[in-house]
């Protein structure tokens, strides 16, 4: 067993499922523990600087965090089975745009279904959060813990830009994106073709742990998206078929089609006003800091991942958000694809982009790039 990976999760955690669904469509060896148990807090936080999940920790010791991260780090142990981005330069951007969209996009519908629910969700979660926060706790303390952790959870949600006068608007978007979805994969198993990309990875967090297990939501994917549903069942299983789909096995497509297309002009219009203001937030607050020392968040706490809070007009009504590094750091691996393509590869990516309007994910940059050192998010020297 010298071969296992140890993955520090929890069962209801969107970031954890997005390796665990990796790691099992790789086929690559791991022992799912609870972020709960002590020994994490003790021995495996202290390495991460915070405490967070997942954590993946290699056979070699080596502490890997964050989904993107733990990825890119198996892939260039050479573990992927087969790859996880397209060759095609527009096919392999709309994965890069999902990698973002996916994990940080999909929030607010995340958030809300979870915590607005309790008639329907509240038993659930209440047994997933003690499992996996309190795993052998007496029933006192578990209570205690988990009343704590909802409460964090419910203000990250307001964070988020959950609030009494969005949530109306957060059903809309989130059964547009659900019905745009489902109709793309009446053709393909996954986004791009056969095979599921880090856009894939990225989408199933928040669509498999919040939105398509917790009793509510999972209701409604059933009922309104059946193939999106079914989409995360087939990221969840070990198979490689796709018996729904058999022509288009193993392989990635190299065609854009309309459906792929309207997902993408769907981000545009709901995810990059939210880009918009954070990305003009963090360079207001990074002129304001020019002794900024490059290789640190500038913040108090190292461990912090907001620098503060933008607002912006989302689908008519005014809401906050917290702005976080993170998410330039995931922009700038599309950047960083575009800018470093051949002319005509480059050029293909900017056709795609103008064409769903998501051009500006190409400009839209902070004054200095976000880097990940010792498992945290730092900005780099001034550009």
């Amino acid at each position: 067993m010298t071969d296992v990976y140890t993955l520090w999760g929890t069962s209801g955690s969107l970031y954890t499922a997005k390796v665990r669904a990796y790691l099992r469509k790789h086929r690559i060896p791991f022992v799912e523990r609870a972020a709960g148990e002590p020994i994490f807090r003790e021995e495996v936080v202290p390495k991460t600087g915070r405490w967070i999940m997942p954590v993946l920790v290699a056979p070699d010791g080596a502490v890997l965090q964050d989904g993107t991260d733990i990825i890119d780090a198996l892939e260039a142990r050479g573990l992927g089975r087969f790859p996880t981005l397209p060759e095609t330069p527009a096919a392999r951007a709309a994965a890069h745009v999902f990698e973002l969209f996916g994990g940080e996009g999909l929030l607010r519908p995340a958030m809300h279904y979870r915590w607005n629910f309790d008639a329907d969700n509240l038993a659930f979660i209440k047994n997933d959060f003690c499992a996996g926060l309190a795993p052998g706790a007496s029933l006192e303390d578990a209570e205690a813990v988990f009343a704590f952790a909802s409460e964090r959870m419910r203000k990250a949600a307001r964070s988020f830009g959950v609030t009494e006068d969005s949530a109306l608007h957060v059903e809309t978007s989130y059964h547009e994106f659900l019905a745009l979805l489902d109709t793309h994969l009446a053709d393909r198993p996954y986004l791009v073709g056969g095979l599921p990309s880090v856009g894939d990875y990225a989408l199933f967090g928040p669509l498999f742990a919040h939105l398509g297990r917790d009793p509510h939501p999972a209701a409604l994917m059933k009922r309104v998206a059946p193939r999106v549903y079914r989409w995360t069942e087939r990221m969840n299983a070990p198979e490689d078929s796709t018996p729904e789909h058999p022509a288009s096995e193993g392989m990635f497509a190299d065609d854009i089609p309309e459906t792929l297309r309207a997902l993408l002009r769907f981000v545009a219009e709901d995810h990059l006003p939210e880009l918009r203001a954070h990305i003009a937030f963090a360079n207001a607050w990074l002129a304001e800091r020019p002794e900024l020392v490059a290789g640190t968040n500038g913040l108090p706490k190292p461990g912090a991942r907001a620098i503060g809070a933008a607002a912006f007009t989302w689908r008519g009504v005014e809401i906050e958000t917290a702005v976080m590094p993170y998410r330039f750091w995931l922009l700038q691996r599309l950047q960083d694809f575009a800018d470093g393509s051949a002319p005509d590869c480059a050029s293909a990516v900017e056709s795609l982009l103008a064409d769903t309007g998501l051009s500006e994910m190409l400009t839209l940059r902070t004054a200095r790039r976000v880097e990940r050192r010792d498992c945290l998010e730092v900005w780099g020297p001034p550009r």
